[in-house]
């Protein structure tokens, strides 16, 4: 059994722990609004590309477009994105086992793959799996993701696509639904495709310029670019919520087991006072 000073020590060393926890919780909140808030703010731009790709396509424009180009999937590239730490509860681990679950399949049916590893954790464990094909690894990345960083992902999916290196285009990451639920998922950015959806009057009469083509170009880049911007912002938002559940988790487990030792030491303390009164009681006896 721990002595009462052994009981004060582990008090006070996970009070410490539960201070530290507590910060921790409050930051992830914080990053985790504002992860929300820029989700939330790339939406309007997403619906408009897939309004005017829905315009374009009604038109035939995207016929035999190399974006849009629907080939027997021989090899894919996967786009992982995990987070560059941990304490995030099962995030990390959710994601990689989505991961292995696309590399599985991919061997069932004898598709080769390549890798592009985004977070140190999807980087980390990329590395060590045998006969795997990495193109590309990216760490550190911010909570808004940098503009060079988010092309040289994009520019490397597109150029193996269009050359014909790879047949399709996966995105694993963790969609942010809401702050106590996330969803592992996999979105295909390549082929492009798009939700249809209403066309306003004003894209229906708006006049393409330089021409049609042009326009198509820029639009099916900024839709993938888009999609994949997408992820990065639900890959952190979900990133923040889970780290935040999990410190406040681990705040409340420090908050029982300190009761816990206050109680076990107070125990303690008042059998020690009982048996002092006792050996006095005794004494005071003997002597009479």
């Amino acid at each position: 059994m721990a002595s009462t000073r052994q009981l004060k020590q582990r008090i006070r060393s996970v009070g410490n722990t539960k201070q530290i926890t507590k910060a921790m919780q409050l930051v992830a909140a914080s990053k985790m609004r504002r992860a929300q808030e820029a989700d939330k703010a790339s939406a309007p731009y997403t619906r408009s590309a897939n309004e005017l790709l829905t315009y374009l396509a009604s038109q035939g424009a995207t016929d035999g477009h190399p974006l849009f180009a629907v080939r027997s999937i021989k090899r894919r590239l996967l786009i992982v994105i995990a987070a560059d730490k941990g304490l995030a509860g099962a995030y990390n681990t959710n994601v990689l086992k989505q991961y292995v679950r696309e590399l599985k399949s991919d061997d069932d049916a004898g598709v080769k793959n390549t890798t592009i590893a985004v977070g140190r954790r999807a980087a980390q464990f990329a590395t060590r799996l045998k006969d795997t094909d990495i193109t590309g690894i990216y760490e550190d990345v911010p909570d808004q993701p940098s503009g060079s960083m988010l092309r040289a992902v994009l520019d490397t999916a597109r150029q193996q696509f269009i050359d014909g290196e790879v047949d399709a285009v996966d995105v694993v990451y963790t969609r942010f639904i809401s702050s106590l639920s996330q969803q592992v998922e996999t979105m295909r950015v390549l082929p492009a495709g798009f939700e249809a959806t209403a066309v306003s009057k004003s894209v229906q009469d708006a006049k393409f310029e330089p021409n049609v083509a042009t326009v198509l170009n820029s639009a099916a880049y900024r839709l993938v670019e888009a999609q994949i911007f997408q992820a990065l912002l639900d890959a952190r938002a979900s990133e923040h919520s889970m780290r935040m559940v999990a410190m406040k988790s681990a705040t409340d487990n420090a908050s029982d087991l300190v009761d816990d030792l206050t109680l076990e030491m107070n125990k303690q303390r008042q059998s020690a006072i009982t048996q002092e009164l006792a050996e006095i009681s005794g004494g005071v006896e003997a002597m009479n």
